[in-house]
């Protein structure tokens, strides 16, 4: 049996309960975002080491959902992004601690104008081999 990986139990997992949003969902950052948008980001810190019993590794890995949305128009790309964030919420499988959710702002993606909001989400990821 091959070791796990972030991504195979973490990141993977993460997206796809998050796949029945109503928007786009990345389990790692893309070259394109095509809005509305779930994407999966390495927060700061990322990885929290504490080693067990000198064999076992076992990491809090600290991530940001970041939620966007086409900014055309204030008020209706506000509450798209709020329904999107809210949508998100509720499909975060347990074991995802969830934490602040930071103010919306305006992001240039290509020519493309987003509105887009962080929320901070972390887990425990025990590496086995």
């Amino acid at each position: 049996m091959p070791a796990s990986t972030i991504l195979s139990a973490i990141r993977q997992p993460l997206a796809t309960a998050l796949a029945g949003v109503a928007g786009n969902v990345y389990a790692w950052v893309p070259e394109t975002i095509i809005p509305p948008a779930v994407v999966l980001v390495p927060s700061s810190p990322y990885l929290e080491p504490t080693l067990l019993n000198k064999s076992t590794l076992k990491l809090q890995i600290n991530m940001t959902v970041t939620c966007a949305v086409a900014y055309t128009s204030n008020p209706a790309s506000l509450d798209n992004l709020e329904q999107l964030i809210l949508s998100v919420l509720a499909v975060i499988p347990s074991g995802y601690e969830i934490g602040q959710i930071d103010r919306p702002t305006v992001t240039q993606v290509g020519s493309s104008n987003l509105l887009v909001a962080d929320i901070s989400v972390s887990t425990i990821y025990t590496q086995t081999t």
